[in-house]
């Protein structure tokens, strides 16, 4: 419990610097005289960069430990805030933004911590309790970036870069390293197999030419889920700010909702569902209570005008972190579980890198009908990608293998 408290605090510091700036990017593009619809590639070059990042980031905490390429991604990170606070011009911002998405290929790695870490009936909690403290972070972030831009726009990233940089400190100093070595594996005919990783390529193809292996279906799950929420974290901003007249100066009241019903749902709710229900039913759930917020976002801007439909609004918007709060620690579980345990960092490293292509997918094709064809159609589509993923996740079987260990 003490490595997940330590591991815990490092993931909220690391998210509260992320949300210090991430809801301002949308304005400081527009000030930089972007056009609305390149917002989606601004947010979508950090994803190209964890896309990049994650795999190979797996692969060395397999091969070199975890706290190394935690350490390292988090002073990427604090490099990529201080280019965002005194970017001046639009490619600048596109250079922070990559910048931090190499640093941000180290979500697998605190996955696979975890993985290695807590025994599989545990892992599901534990993911959930993780997941809480980065929700943390979504909370007081935003709030954070907010109120700093009062004093200056290079203000937000030179508060997430110190946040971070003295969480590097904080790691090094107190996360202990959670690999060990287990020794060669052995084969049903008592023979040693060799543990060394597959390389990233087969591993990612694998996982496209074989989607029903149990591993995989849970992957495919977590996926589509996660390119409905990144259709969403495309538009949010802009929705606001055109539809509600949100600014940078307000927006960081808006974001915490997330954060806000994500602790409130991990700290007390997520480890419920899964004792009660079990991962594959608490997963169905998440998918229901994900479609249906995403389904009506759109629907009181239309119906109603004023104040009312921005609190009817929130109320729906909160849907949708109660609906990721039991998706995804849950199928992340699932993975886990049915992942030989010397691939825990191959493979959902590898996961991380099909959520990168959600990640650019999902906002650039999000702002690109937002621009075009209406503000509320991404919403909707959104909550069409997500009927995809129940449908996926009421086919899978409740009894389906897991805790594979060679």
């Amino acid at each position: 419990m003490k490595r997940l408290s330590v591991l815990m605090a490092v993931c909220f510091v690391d998210i509260l610097g992320l949300m210090l700036v991430a809801p301002l990017m949308p304005f400081y593009a527009v000030h930089l005289h972007a056009r609305e619809w390149m917002v989606g590639p601004l947010i979508a070059s950090f994803a190209v960069a964890q896309l990049v990042s994650s795999p190979v980031w797996g692969r060395f905490s397999d091969r070199y430990g975890r706290r190394p390429a935690m350490i390292v991604g988090l002073g990427a990170s604090a490099f990529a805030y201080l280019i965002f606070g005194f970017a001046n011009t639009l490619w600048l911002l596109f250079a922070s933004r990559v910048v931090q998405g190499l640093g941000g290929g180290t979500t697998g790695v605190a996955q696979a911590y975890v993985a290695d870490t807590m025994a599989p009936a545990e892992r599901a909690k534990a993911l959930g309790w993780l997941s809480a403290a980065t929700s943390a972070g979504v909370v007081v972030g935003p709030i954070i970036g907010s109120r700093a831009h009062h004093f200056g726009t290079e203000v937000p990233g030179v508060v997430a870069a110190v946040l971070v940089l003295i969480n590097v400190y904080f790691a090094w100093k107190w996360l202990p390293e959670s690999r060990v070595s287990d020794g060669p594996a052995l084969t049903d005919s008592g023979r040693h197999r060799s543990t060394e990783a597959r390389p990233v390529r087969q591993a990612l193809w694998e996982i496209v030419r074989h989607p029903a292996t149990p591993a995989h279906r849970v992957i495919w799950i977590y996926v589509v889920g996660m390119l409905a929420l990144n259709v969403v974290i495309g538009v949010l901003a802009l929705y606001l700010k055109d539809t509600y007249a949100v600014t940078e100066d307000t927006i960081g009241y808006f974001f915490p909702v997330f954060g806000i019903v994500g602790v409130l749902m991990r700290f007390s709710l997520v480890g419920w569902f899964n004792d009660r229900f079990g991962e594959v039913r608490t997963m169905q759930i998440g998918t229901v209570l994900l479609g249906l917020g995403l389904a009506l976002m759109p629907v009181p801007a239309a119906l109603m005008p004023g104040g009312p439909a921005m609190a009817l609004f929130i109320v729906f918007l909160a849907l949708v972190p109660m609906g990721t709060a039991l998706l995804f620690p849950a199928s992340t579980s699932l993975v886990s579980q049915r992942t030989a345990k010397h691939e825990f960092g191959l493979v959902m490293g590898a996961q991380q890198t099909f959520r990168g292509i959600t990640s650019i997918v999902g906002p650039v094709g999000a702002t690109l009908l937002f621009d075009g064809f209406g503000h509320g159609v991404p919403f909707l589509l959104a909550a069409g990608i997500v009927a995809v993923a129940g449908l996926l996740a009421f086919r899978e079987r409740r009894e389906a293998p897991v805790a594979v260990t060679a």
